[in-house]
């Protein structure tokens, strides 16, 4: 088997993926940006093959890349990144090489526009926040008149919280108006709700070979846009009733053979045309593994590896080392922002903890913005010490 991985070496975890395929006997064929002498060893020997170029953005040369691969290998079977911004060129990769496993570019209409997914949501019977395409100022502000303040405005096509907008005011629109870029963004009514996800693996034949979800406790807005620190956790999607609502809506998009990160509120007070407090209202779908070390996340709190379950389910279609899962623990993120006055140090959670602290580390800068400027890890048997946990990381000196 071969399979083409896109920028293996970002995020710096992600060589995973290429590790646990080639010990499953896969040829990993690399395509990156990065020389390949400052490639971590740990990548290096994850892959057959890797073929450099001075930006994945150019497709003759990605086209180039993998044609090279086929001369080499032979045919293709993925075309894989793990990474919501390389969806479209993985899709394009696969209709121009007809690689039978994966997401055309029709297909990933369907999960790549905000506004498209309404419609599945719709057919899975979940509800979604009221939205308009935002195509004038007028017409913003007539959309602010029907469904109240604030609104959230953001890209149709986009990743993450990035150039998301919360609009409170008048003012707050035109300071939107003036530093739009220029792409179609759609505007949103205001969920008061806690982001919940539901994470894992469907196989080819749309079983679900692993799932877990995620707890935001501070919204990933607030943590992009407003530098609010990152605080979520792990948690068993079984027991919270977010484990049918998922399967509904994996069905409803029909996916198949990915990993999957979709995205929930749970609602924090009733909200007439969405739903009473506690009810799940979609948000978006998004067809890669989540973002961040929560696959990692996803290991400390089953005792599994996430990595190998995805590998098993392109080389097998099972799960196959992991079949029995269950939730342990609670594994939580806390993400501390520069230029805070903490009132305990590094060395001070490190003595607290323990064990406990099962990974800390200081993130790309280019994932700050969600993740922290410096990130810990943390396992918990119950959400009161969760909470103990992140309170005590987080507590500032000047409180």
């Amino acid at each position: 088997m071969n399979v083409v991985f896109l920028s293996p070496n970002f995020p710096e975890h992600f060589h995973n993926f290429c590790d646990r395929l080639k010990r499953l006997g896969v040829n990993v064929l690399g395509i990156g940006d990065a020389p390949y002498e400052s490639l971590d060893r740990r990548c290096v020997d994850a892959l057959e093959e890797y073929y450099c170029l001075p930006s994945l953005e150019d497709y003759d040369a990605v086209y180039r890349a993998v044609a090279h691969f086929i001369h080499r290998y032979g045919r293709i079977d993925y075309v894989e990144s793990q990474n919501e911004y390389w969806l479209a060129l993985e899709a394009r990769l696969r209709e121009d090489f007809n690689v039978a496993n994966g997401l055309r570019p029709r297909e990933l209409e369907n999960v790549k526009y905000k506004s498209r997914m309404k419609k599945f949501y719709a057919d899975a019977k979940i509800p979604t926040a009221r939205y308009e395409i935002v195509e004038s100022p007028e017409q913003l502000r007539r959309f602010l008149e029907r469904v109240g303040t604030p609104v959230v405005i953001k890209p149709d096509n986009g990743v993450g919280a990035a150039d998301s907008w919360k609009i409170r005011s008048c003012d707050d629109l035109e300071r939107f108006w003036a530093n739009k870029r220029d792409v179609t963004y759609v505007a949103e009514e205001y969920v008061n709700g806690r982001v919940e996800t539901f994470d894992g693996i469907v196989n080819a034949r749309g079983e679900i070979l692993f799932a877990t979800g995620q707890v935001m406790l501070v919204n990933p807005l607030e943590m992009a846009n407003e530098g609010s620190e990152a605080v979520s956790y792990t948690t068993d999607v079984k027991s919270t009733g977010m484990y049918e609502i998922g399967e509904r809506a994996l069905k409803a998009f029909n996916i198949k053979g990915r990993f999957f990160h979709l995205e929930f509120f749970r609602l924090l007070k009733d909200q007439p045309g969405l739903g009473r407090e506690g009810e799940i209202v979609g948000l978006e779908v998004n067809l890669r593994a989540p973002g961040g070390y929560i696959p990692d996340k996803m290991d400390y709190a089953y005792d599994v590896d996430v990595y190998q379950i995805w590998a098993e389910s392109l080389v097998f279609q099972e799960n196959r080392s992991f079949p029995d899962y269950r939730f342990k623990y609670y594994v939580a993120h806390v993400g501390r922002r520069p230029g805070v006055n903490y009132a305990h140090t590094v060395d001070e959670i490190r003595a607290r903890f323990g064990a406990k602290l099962v990974l800390e580390k200081e993130p790309p800068k280019a994932l700050n913005g969600t993740m922290g400027s410096y990130i810990f890890l943390l396992r918990s048997t119950s959400l009161d010490e969760l909470r103990e946990q992140y309170s005590f990381i987080l507590a500032r000196a000047d409180a």
